[in-house]
């Protein structure tokens, strides 16, 4: 049994997971652009995490882009059973380092062709659609056009599962009038908590929720809110976060990135760290007192 075992599991599409895998975008460099800085360290922190008992990595060939599907296909293939590879689709990187929508339905199907020669894969096990209306957060827009193009793609053969990334409520209706949508990946952490009702709405009908920026969003009254109960139980800022999360909702994936195998196993170990009620409720009262 390792470590994270602690954090329990859920379903993702027909696999359970670990509730704690990891996030590849930090690997690519700056502004997750062009290559790592340290080609060997990211290697390395990709087998630590699948030795540590991940089976639940996030990435996308516009990371980079193209780079790493690459580092995870050269670290990792053969692929071990039990390991879920997640990706996205609708987006492209511009040659200066923008992000653009990529929803037409020859760009979408090209992201995918991609993204299966980039891992080595036959088949993708979850593809999210990421909704590019505003590339800073969900913008309402009707995703039915490029969803189908998706759901025909899984109907070749080419996707196992399909989610949802940067969507609001309206568009996971939407999604989930044309194929079923088996995971949400949203921004969520303690400041920011827009999709309360929503995780709640998604746990319900068995639907994971994968929240990304788990740090993000805090004045320095809020951060020092954070601090004091990490001091309290002894654990970082980045842990006791994560253990938050993980309190939460039993739908709540989480993926923390790094580049470093020292913050890789300290983001791990936040699979055993429980949060007493007094310093979960103080946690809680974050978002009341002015996040949004």
């Amino acid at each position: 049994m390792s470590l994270i075992d602690e954090s329990g599991s859920y379903a993702l599409g027909s696999q359970q997971v670990k509730r704690l895998g990891y996030g590849a975008m930090q690997l690519a460099g700056p502004g997750v652009f062009g290559p790592p800085k340290d080609r060997d360290a990211a290697l390395a922190v990709l087998r630590a995490a699948v030795e540590a008992g991940v089976n639940h990595i996030d990435t996308s060939d516009f990371y980079g882009p193209h780079v790493t599907n690459l580092l995870i296909r050269e670290a990792l293939a053969p692929y071990p059973d039990d390991l879920v590879i997640v990706t996205k689709v609708g987006a492209v990187r511009g040659e200066d380092a923008s992000w653009n929508p990529a929803f037409t339905p020859e760009m979408l199907t090209r992201a995918v062709h991609d993204n299966l020669r980039n891992l080595g894969r036959d088949v993708l096990d979850v593809v999210n659609l990421r909704a590019m209306f505003d590339v800073h957060g969900p913008a309402e827009g009707s995703i039915e056009g490029p969803l189908s193009v998706l759901a025909g793609l899984q109907q070749q053969g080419l996707i196992r599962h399909i989610g949802l990334s940067n969507v609001t409520a309206n568009q996971i209706a939407e999604g989930r009038g044309i194929c079923q949508i088996v995971c949400v990946q949203n921004q969520y952490n303690l400041a920011h908590r827009a999709d309360d009702t929503l995780i709640d709405e998604l746990a319900r009908d068995g639907i994971a929720y994968v929240p990304f920026f788990p740090l993000g969003g805090f004045s320095p009254l809020q951060s020092a809110i954070l601090t004091e109960a990490a001091t309290q139980l002894g654990a970082t800022p980045m842990q006791t976060a994560l253990a938050w999360l993980l309190r939460r909702s039993p739908n709540i994936l989480l993926i923390p990135g790094t580049s470093s195998p020292v913050h890789l196993r300290e983001n791990l170990a936040a699979a055993t760290l429980r949060l007493p009620d007094a310093v979960a409720n103080a946690l809680d009262g974050i978002a009341s007192g002015g996040a949004g």
